[in-house]
């Protein structure tokens, strides 16, 4: 008699186990979505749970994670960034694993003095190891509004878009130069506003002007698609969009035409950091 509900249980609780493993949406609430970690009360969560902001000033900084770790997802963050005198600060909206061999996807936001475009610093670290850094200037403002950044992940490409428009592209060549590809840790959202005046702005020749602080940036519109789990087999077998996603012919024109026109500074074209050549994913095609 004991067997029949036991049997009722498994078949309802399987397949609701593999559907969280196999895609997990954010409710897009801050509320429900992140743990505000730091910051002493200079991150606030407004509207009910829509709007996230962080602040600096000269005692601190702040920041926030997700609730949910995940291997492989498409990640979305609308951002207000720090409006005039920037200089100095840095806001962050990236995915990381933990420990000295973690795996790390970034977008970085530094300051600038006002009338000076901001720098959109990208970063891909895989088993502790990043210095693949592309750099952009945007061909908005992106203090008057929010915008909508976002990270595509998965067992092939690492895609970086702002406003839907892809902007970097990093491709898993590990089998064919033994560059390792981030594919085994998983990995929770973060953002915070920080300052790095010794070397964000002009290379730390401008400093923060603290006269202005709070220095506040504001974040709405998150939304995570991914697989929630640590369990790299189970989301392998994933099937969400994002899981296959790659550039098609019309978004590599678009990828070309950000390079050409907004790309300041490519890791794989710096002959002085790399005098003996390019790393080695820098010249597979």
């Amino acid at each position: 008699m004991a067997s029949g509900p036991r049997r009722t249980v498994v078949c309802c609780v399987l397949p609701l186990l593999l559907l969280l493993a196999g895609a997990a949406r954010a409710a897009g609430n801050f509320y429900q979505d992140v743990d505000i970690t730091w910051g002493d009360g200079r991150g606030k969560i407004l509207g009910g749970g829509d709007v996230l902001t962080l602040s600096l000033d000269r005692a601190s900084g702040s920041g926030f994670q997700s609730k949910n770790q995940y291997l492989y997802g498409r990640f979305d963050m609308q951002i207000k960034l720090v409006p005039g005198d920037s200089a100095g600060t840095v806001a962050t909206f990236y995915l990381s694993s933990q420990g000295s061999a973690h795996d790390e996807i970034d977008f970085e936001f530094l300051g600038n003095a006002s009338g000076q475009p901001y720098t959109v610093h990208t970063n891909v670290y895989s088993q502790g190891k990043g210095g693949r850094e592309q750099q952009f200037r945007m061909w908005f403002d992106p203090t008057a509004d929010f915008h909508t950044y976002s990270v595509v992940w998965n067992p092939t490409h690492i895609l970086l878009y702002v406003d839907g428009t892809p902007i970097r592209e990093h491709r898993n060549r590990e089998a064919a130069t033994g560059v390792a590809y981030p594919r085994s840790q998983a990995m929770r959202v973060y953002a915070s506003v920080w300052d790095a005046e010794e070397w964000a702005t002009q290379g730390g020749r401008v400093k923060t002007d603290w006269s202005r602080a709070p220095f506040v940036a504001s974040y709405k519109g998150f939304a995570a698609s991914g697989c929630a789990s640590q369990d790299a087999a189970a989301c392998a077998r994933s099937n969400g969009a994002w899981m296959y996603q790659e550039l098609d012919a019309t978004a590599l024109d678009r990828l070309q035409w950000v390079q050409k026109n907004y790309m300041i500074y490519n890791y794989c074209a710096d002959t002085w950091r790399f005098k003996d050549g390019a790393p080695p994913e820098c010249a597979t095609k």
